[in-house]
């Protein structure tokens, strides 16, 4: 069995349950069955760096499985053949030496739901969300069965009330995991363990972290409509359906919002969103047609998110789970779980140190000048839609960590309406986690990450009519990088050269960059944070620079806030 070396600490270090997505048809059942890993093990050697559907780039992913084997030392467990839910891991002979030596807590193991659905190891039929839900109760129980002789031998007061897992799923399987997570009746009471029923604690609480790849947390729609109920197994994905087994009350119609008391709190559940429909083959591309743009070929981009209210309730305000964008399909050789985008995101959410939430509070929208006087001096209507754009990347990668392109389909957007009369809510534009271990030169201090931020010029509208005068396609009313890096008070104390307790965030942005003020000293922001300061996030922010107006592409005021915070 695996060791319980690694580069992260035990008590950081907790088994991981992959679960994965839908398999639409018993031929797709036994192709899950015969697979050890279930597609947790496929990995790519292409990679579009932009929408174009050129020849791509080669690029070497090798799997989730071997990334986290390699630099995080955890392993699938199969043993003499066997998954850990065969009854004969824990009979026999041979299962009480499994049971006694137990398995290590950097442990992978496969949620094998689609076994008993296939004709190769079941009967071929497909079952109810409930019931993979309640089996990933019973797999969440036995696996904390089995690491307890591990558990014990690093920490001899350990209990079993002290078990955690991470949960990763793809797509459906990020359904079963709510439908667990969500309704209290499918929470575990017993066990198959040893060859006999043993009654088992409840596992709800035992989650540390949610991770979703391409989840249709809020359903999936064919050409604009919801699928109907009477789509046989596609119906697990009508929102009336899924009301039932998620057990919750839509807000809005939608059903993308995660309860009140839930475990994990919302703040450790992270969705990665797909947002390439072209690559996705499913159907010879017919599902990619009928789902339409700003999707990734099956899902569409807001239906990915996920959503809750803090404080719960009417006055609550309504914020996302941690999330991040990728230019990855559902599946496929360009499929999101099989990428590096979304493994990066991935380890730094399960293992990183530091998390950053990226917001655009946008104040005001100043129109270019013959716009401007259509509605002031002949009282038009004025409409127009900002397309902001985001690349987040850490530094020396050639990938980024979040990436939201208007070519793309994936730009957040707001309308000159909304600004105008105060109605713009904040853009959320998305999270990243940065790690210590992960970073290029380990003798350079600090955690650095570069935001790209852009905003499209917008199609103005007059009384419903496209202005064409003054309109140049592809021009942006803002764009420029922001570089930020953030030290820890060890890295900072290593940047200053004397000791200190505080953290310390410093910033510029890019077209600045070798700019001074009138003292002659280079234009670069900076916060210092006192550690206690730091037990909720902190918040930057940092106004989007623009030293002039363009009379012909307006302008707007807005601060990109960034809300940090330490991870563990």
């Amino acid at each position: 069995m695996p060791t319980e070396a690694s580069t992260q600490s035990n008590e950081r270090r907790y088994p991981i349950i992959y679960v994965r997505g839908f398999a639409f048809s018993a031929d797709e059942r036994d192709d899950t069955a015969a697979d050890p890993y279930c597609g947790f093990n496929v990995g790519s050697s292409v990679y579009r760096a932009s929408a174009n559907k050129e020849r791509p780039r080669s690029y070497m992913f090798e799997s989730p499985v071997v990334r986290l084997a390699n630099e995080h030392d955890y392993n699938v467990i199969y043993e003499d053949g066997l998954s850990v839910m065969d009854p004969a891991f824990t009979t026999g002979d041979e299962g009480a030496e499994h049971v006694k030596a137990g398995i290590p807590l950097n442990s992978i193991i496969i949620h094998r739901f689609y076994d008993s659905g296939s004709n190769l190891l079941g009967n071929g039929k497909s079952r109810s969300i409930d019931e993979y839900a309640r089996e990933l109760g019973a797999l969440i129980a036995t696996v904390r069965r089995l690491v307890r002789p591990r558990a014990l031998a690093i920490n001899p007061s350990y209990r079993d009330t002290e078990f955690r897992c991470y949960l990763v799923a793809h797509s459906m399987g990020g359904l079963v995991v709510r439908a667990l997570l969500q309704n209290a009746a499918n929470e575990v009471t017993q066990i198959d363990f040893a060859g006999r029923i043993e009654p088992a604690a409840p596992v709800r609480g035992c989650v540390a972290k949610v991770f979703t790849y391409a989840t249709p947390h809020n359903g999936i729609e064919f050409a604009g409509l919801n699928v109907p109920e009477f789509l046989g197994d596609v119906s697990k994905f009508n929102r009336d359906t899924m009301r039932q087994y998620l057990d919750t009350v839509p807000i809005g119609g939608k059903v993308n919002y995660l309860p009140p008391g839930i475990q994990p709190p919302p703040t450790h559940w992270f969705t990665m969103v797909g947002t390439n429909r072209l690559d996705y083959e499913v159907a010879h591309g017919a599902s990619r047609t009928f789902v339409g743009r700003g999707s990734d070929g099956l899902v569409r981009i807001d239906n990915a998110t996920l959503w809750y209210q803090d404080p719960p309730g009417e006055t609550g305000r309504v914020l996302p789970v941690a999330c991040a964008y990728a230019y990855r399909s559902h599946s496929g050789a360009f499929g999101i779980v099989n990428s590096m985008e979304a493994y990066q995101n991935l380890r730094r959410f399960l293992f990183g140190d530091c998390r950053v939430d990226l917001w655009l509070d946008i104040e005001s929208a100043t129109l270019p000048d013959d716009v401007q006087k259509q509605e002031s001096v002949h009282n038009r209507r004025v409409d127009a839609v900002y397309q902001i754009e985001l690349v987040a990347s850490p530094r020396g990668k050639p990938w980024a960590l979040s990436r939201r392109k208007a070519e793309e389909d994936s730009p957040a957007c707001r309308t000159y309406q909304e600004i105008r009369s105060g109605m713009s809510e904040p853009v959320h534009l998305s999270t990243v986690f940065l790690m210590n271990t992960a970073r290029v030169n380990q003798n350079r201090p600090g955690l650095s990450y570069a935001v790209t931020l852009g905003v499209k010029a917008p199609d103005y509208e007059v009384d419903r009519a496209f202005w064409k005068d003054g309109h140049y396609e592809g021009v942006s009313i803002f764009r420029d990088s922001l570089i930020v890096t953030i030290y820890d008070p060890v890295a900072h104390a290593k940047f200053i050269q004397q000791p200190t307790d505080e953290w310390l965030v410093r910033y510029h942005w890019l077209q600045r960059e070798g700019e001074v003020d009138p003292n002659g000293e280079p234009i670069e922001e900076e916060c210092r944070f006192s550690p206690a300061s730091l037990e909720k996030p902190v918040t930057v922010k940092v106004p989007l620079y623009q030293d002039r107006m363009s009379a012909s592409t307006g302008r707007i005021e807005a601060t990109l806030r960034m809300e940090a915070r330490v991870w563990a």
